[in-house]
């Protein structure tokens, strides 16, 4: 008979995040004369792994109350609300719109309710980046309020 925690085990390392890459995240976020327990850092990883989950399955709830199949970056901001986490609607904003010009610069079109970074010109979009990264960091560091978004440049829900 297989041990209970053998498929708690298992389960955890299908649904794991790269330990080195977390491990990095960690150790930029902190001062460098900081250091993390390897505990410590497991505990952190798993806390990671435990949000992704939480955020997935409410962003698959707010999809199905909106009878759609597949779940939309829109969904994501709803979910994230709807947890208590919308004050971080900013810098999610900010890594998504990084995330379509990266792509968009490899050769992948995006656009849609988001906006379309393609229309800027690339000195415009890193401009508009980098503000939006500087309002989210004001954000998180003095609890400063959110500017409101434009049509143009910046998605609206």
């Amino acid at each position: 008979m297989m041990d209970p925690m053998d498929i708690v085990g298992k389960a955890k390392e299908d649904a794991s995040l790269p330990k080195a890459t977390m491990t990095k995240i960690i150790k930029e976020m902190l001062p460098p004369d900081v250091r993390v327990a390897r505990d410590t850092q497991d505990l952190l990883i798993e806390c990671c792994v435990e949000f992704i989950n939480l955020v997935s399955s409410e962003s698959n709830e707010v999809c199905n109350r909106e009878e759609k199949r597949t779940i939309a970056p829109e969904h994501v901001i709803k979910a994230l609300e709807v947890l208590g986490f919308g004050e971080y609607n900013e810098e999610v904003y900010a890594a998504y719109e990084q995330h379509k010009m990266e792509t968009q610069q490899d050769g992948v079109r995006g656009g849609g309710k988001w906006g379309n970074a393609a229309e800027m010109t690339e000195e415009e979009a890193a401009a508009e980046q980098q503000r939006m990264f500087a309002e989210a960091r004001a954000r998180m560091n003095g609890n400063v309020p959110l500017s409101k978004p434009d049509s143009d440049t910046n998605p609206q829900i």
